[in-house]
Parts: structure tokens; C-alpha cells; sequence
């Protein structure tokens, strides 16, 4: 049995393609190059990838469309690493917005590339089993709301469906997982992503400020995520199993 990492490297330019293909391979990796959706498409008929490297700037269909269209398809929970051109803030939740699993931005040194993508394999790896898309749906309650695990949205008191964005709900899903528990900047960046923060990475700030517009939750007097200064994040209500009524 092939137990190799295969990874899927969608980028325009040929250049970088075949920079990461040759560094991959020298470490045991193998390697499918697409140029564009196209041929990203073409190569998944063959089977899921291990991992996506996908090029956010690109002629066409750019990595953020091609990454939504990845998470609402049946290769929603292969893990994405995108890389992008600017090393913006919004560019980074953006694409995590949109699913990604990670950020490098260009240029980069194919080491660290390397360093990200055996991360966030890792990472999804270590995942529980209710992190994964499953046969059986499980509905999460907590306050006014309830989770479905299946098909990723909140559900409101008046059964309103609420859509998530996939770092929306993995945020949310880690915290589900870890109520009434103090969870730092770093864990929480590891759990979601599989990286440690950088220095100045608010990323995780962005994302838990979006959070709580989804859950109705204020930032002054929130009801579900609190804030402690100088540790990080605690999710303060009950978390329970719902069963299925049929």
C-alpha cells in the first residue's frame, strides 16, 4: 500500500510549479501539477490528493474561487495551503474564509513550504473524528443555537439557518470541543490551522470577531466567547449533544 503524500499543486506560473514539484520529490513526496481550475479539476477525477497547494492570484478562476468550489464539493475536507502574492491581512482571511487550511505568501523558501504543508497534514491527521465531514450528523447545542456537523451551519432558536464560512466552523468546532476551557492564540492557530502565530498574526482576532457576528454574541458583554486579556479565549456556555428526534 502507496502510503506517500500526494500532493496537488495548482499554480499559473511554470516556474514555480516546478520548484515546489522538484523540492517535494527530493522529500519523499509525489507530486500532480495543474496550471489553472481546469486542470485542477482533471487531476481530482483521478482521486483525492493528501493536500492542495493553491495559487490565490491567478487569470480566470483565482484560488479563492477555486477553493469555495473545493469545499462545497465531495473533496471539501482535503486540506488547502494557499499561497498568495501580497502579504495582506485581508488576503489571509480571505482565503481562510473561503476554507483555506493555511497562508504562505510569496515569495517563500520551499523549506518553510515544506514545514506548512507536513503541518497541516499532521494537523488534519490529529483532528477528532467530529473535525471530519461523517456519514451520520450530529447536532451540537449551546445557548440559543445548535451546530450541525454535517452540513457545517448554525441553526438559531427559530431553526434560521446561519451559513459558516470552513474557518468559521473550524473555529467554532474547537470550541465546541474545548468549552469553559482557556484556549490561547497559539493553540487556537494550531488547532484550526496547524501553525504557530507570527509575531504581529492577528488572524485569529479577525476570525473570532466574525464569529461572534454570527452568533449575535457582543464583543463588551459576550455571552458565549469571552476574551481574557493576555491569555486568550474561552468559550463560557454549556455544550451539549443533541440527539436525533426521528
Amino acid at each position: 500500500m502507496d502510503t506517500t503524500d500526494h500532493v496537488l499543486i495548482v499554480d499559473d506560473d511554470r516556474g514555480i510549479r516546478e520548484l515546489i514539484a522538484g523540492y517535494l520529490e527530493k522529500n519523499g513526496m509525489r507530486v500532480t501539477l495543474a496550471a489553472n481550475g481546469r486542470q485542477m479539476h482533471a487531476a481530482l477525477e483521478h482521486g483525492a490528493p493528501d493536500l492542495i497547494v493553491l495559487d490565490l492570484m491567478m487569470p480566470g478562476e483565482d484560488g479563492l474561487v477555486l477553493c469555495r468550489e473545493l469545499r462545497a464539493s465531495k473533496f471539501r475536507s482535503v486540506p488547502v495551503l494557499m499561497l498568495t502574492a501580497r502579504n495582506e491581512e485581508a488576503d489571509r482571511i480571505l482565503g481562510l474564509e473561503m476554507g483555506a487550511d493555511d497562508y504562505l505568501p510569496k515569495p517563500f523558501a520551499v523549506r518553510e513550504l515544506l514545514a506548512r504543508i507536513r503541518a497541516v497534514l499532521r494537523r488534519a491527521r490529529m483532528l477528532p473524528p467530529g473535525m471530519q465531514v461523517s456519514e451520520s450528523s450530529q447536532m451540537l447545542g449551546f445557548g440559543d443555537w445548535r451546530l450541525d456537523t454535517t452540513a457545517r451551519h448554525l441553526l438559531d432558536a427559530e431553526g434560521t439557518m446561519v451559513a459558516l464560512s470552513g474557518a468559521e466552523y473550524r473555529l467554532l468546532r474547537v470550541f465546541l470541543d474545548h468549552p469553559q476551557r482557556v484556549l490561547t492564540r497559539d493553540q487556537l492557530l494550531n488547532l484550526t490551522q496547524g501553525r504557530q502565530a507570527d509575531q504581529f498574526d492577528r488572524s485569529i482576532d479577525l476570525m473570532v470577531s466574525r464569529l461572534r457576528q454570527r452568533l449575535r454574541d457582543e464583543a463588551r458583554e459576550p455571552r458565549y466567547i469571552k476574551t481574557l486579556r493576555s491569555e486568550g479565549y474561552v468559550f463560557s456556555a454549556a455544550v451539549n449533544v443533541i440527539e436525533d428526534e426521528q
